[in-house]
């Protein structure tokens, strides 16, 4: 092995710290803690969705975006499962990330289910690893009550009072197949 032992610490530090950040993340949402969304984004971060939803740039506008979304939400409860992070051996204070992530949220009075990825990018600033992209996509958004045929449709976000089309399984909706995932077999 070439890398010290104290370099392969401090990887594994650095990996737990940005698991830790996507947890994290879920917990602040959940109690609309404004002052938890500026500790853990950069203040040049970008906040993006892929049905283009979110389209946030700085933290200021992350925050706005936040607080915007909290107001149409009732109760919220996000919870994470697993979590895939790739140090950057180029620059030590950058990472990505793709995290699989579920919400149980009341929207507009109706209690819904949401399947979401989140594919970051993180940067290490004083010591601290935060959010500097996070785009996030869903499979589905749908009222409880809907599950069980929403679940294979191809427009299964009714977030928004209409069905628009998930993002993913990319696979089955687009010729790009699953070549984003290439950079996280290694």
């Amino acid at each position: 092995m070439s890398a010290s032992l104290e370099d392969r610490i401090g990887r594994l530090e650095d990996r737990a710290a940005i698991q830790e950040l996507g947890v994290l993340y879920g917990f602040i949402m959940d109690e609309r803690d404004e002052k938890g969304i500026r500790e853990i984004f950069c203040e040049d971060a970008t906040l993006r969705s892929e049905d283009g939803v979110f389209a946030a740039n700085g933290l200021e506008e992350i925050v706005s975006t936040y607080l915007g979304r909290f107001a149409a939400l009732g109760p919220t409860n996000h919870f994470s499962h697993g979590h895939v992070v790739r140090l950057d051996d180029a620059d030590r204070n950058r990472a990505t990330g793709l995290l699989a992530s579920h919400a149980e949220v009341s929207r507009n009075g109706v209690a819904m289910q949401v399947a979401l990825r989140y594919k970051d990018t993180y940067r290490k600033e004083d010591g601290r690893w935060k959010f500097a992209d996070r785009l996030m996509g869903y499979m589905y958004y749908l009222p409880f009550s809907e599950l069980p045929e929403g679940l294979g449709d191809r427009n299964s976000v009714r977030a928004y009072g209409d069905h628009r089309p998930s993002d993913w399984p990319e696979v089955l909706y687009s010729d790009s197949g699953n070549a984003f995932l290439e950079q996280y077999y290694r």
